[in-house]
């Protein structure tokens, strides 16, 4: 669940035996860092289940024994997740063209929306890492379900879920009953990081990962808390300007994306839209276009085959008019001069003060009080 691991290991088939089974992989080869193969020798199987079976396996070099999860895995989608389609573009220096961006994420949210409404099923985390993406079709789906479960309003839950880059402010700051628009907030954590070709929030600890979402949204308003988290009552973080949406993209970023990663990141998790209104909104009009085909030319994958999805929504929102209105923050954004967040400019600001959002003493204190709060506060400890 938490930061994982660049791992590469060759996927079993379910038949195969387990005992007495060989498994290399390699670890390492990040910044600078040589890369080490560790070989273990599977022993017995401790678990089984629909997806896969986890094993007690022994480290052949340390005789360390640990536990090893064997995936029954689909072959059309073998090793390639979007965190790995991700890793392509930024290694050749390049963002994902924008008609990929909008293909991979429509499909993400017609995916929740179907969980959501038909399910009643919450992911819990949602990150390109458990998106999986077919390469010749371009076709994705949600994948590891292991942290899933059917929300019951006033049931509580776990509130130390989810990936840190994208983990919704609710659960931070300690939250039990939480609703699925703690997937929202990732799906658009995972939108933002698609169009920065980095993650937007990128938080080293749990404290840290506030104070990122704090810098760009600005410190949350009392109210903003209690739609939070009615329980947490503690309110001493320094007061810091929300950042504006149209200098966290590039300049030549489309209205529509930045509207709808504003409208998919709010700290209110009643504010944020649903599954399905995403779905319409005029992000994804040229995926609707009746012309509409991949860049090499091959028709797009299904996507508007809608069924049980829309059984519970409004006619309103089935029949929406999807022509695109800015919001009044943008209008009065669009004649400001737009600062483009470039990897350069980010890496800048991590090493010298008064960069780019240029509050460097406030986001210190900002620090510090969450640091103060830690002994304090559950939700903080990472």
């Amino acid at each position: 669940m938490a930061d994982d691991k660049e791992m590469s290991a060759p996927v079993m088939d379910g038949n195969d035996a387990v005992t007495g089974h060989i498994i290399s992989t390699t670890i390492g080869g990040k910044n600078g860092e040589p890369k080490q193969t560790v070989s273990y020798m599977a022993e017995r199987v401790v678990g089984t289940g629909s997806f896969g079976i986890v094993f007690q396996a022994k480290c052949l070099e340390n005789g360390e024994t640990v536990a090893i999860k064997k995936v029954l895995q689909d072959r059309r989608y073998k090793n390639q997740t979007m965190y790995r389609v991700l890793k392509h573009y930024s290694n050749m220096n390049q963002r994902m063209p924008l008609i990929y961006v909008k293909l991979y994420t429509y499909q993400v949210f017609r995916g929740l929306a179907y969980m959501h409404t038909v399910a009643g099923v919450c992911h819990r985390d949602l990150k390109p890492q458990n998106v999986l993406v077919d390469p010749l079709t371009h076709q994705v789906k949600i994948c590891d379900f292991g942290s899933a479960k059917v929300l019951v309003k006033g049931e509580a839950n776990i509130s130390y879920i989810c990936s840190r880059f994208y983990r919704a402010p609710e659960l931070i700051f300690g939250a039990t009953e939480y609703t699925t628009s703690i997937d929202i907030w990732s799906a658009g954590c995972v939108l933002a990081e698609l169009l920065l070709g980095q993650p937007l929030f990128p938080g080293e600890n749990a404290v840290d990962q506030l104070v990122e979402i704090i810098k760009v949204l600005g410190t949350p308003t009392r109210e903003e808390i209690r739609c939070m988290n009615p329980n947490y009552t503690d309110f001493r973080f320094p007061q810091i300007k929300a950042h504006p949406w149209h200098k966290v993209f590039h300049k030549r970023m489309p209205p529509e994306a930045i509207d709808l990663a504003s409208r998919l990141l709010q700290y209110s998790p009643s504010l944020r839209c649903t599954a399905l209104e995403a779905c319409a909104h005029p992000f994804f009009d040229e995926l609707r276009e009746p012309n509409a085909r991949l860049p090499n030319g091959r028709p797009l994958p299904p996507l508007f085959n809608f069924k049980q999805e829309l059984s519970g929504a409004s006619p309103d929102l089935v029949n929406r008019d999807t022509s695109y209105t800015p919001s009044r923050a943008e209008e009065s954004s669009m004649t400001s001069d737009s600062i483009s967040w470039s990897k350069r400019t980010i890496k800048l600001t991590r090493k010298l003060p008064g960069t780019r959002l240029n509050m460097h003493g406030q986001v210190a204190r900002l620090q510090k009080d969450c640091q103060d709060l830690k002994g304090q506060c559950f939700f903080f400890l990472s």
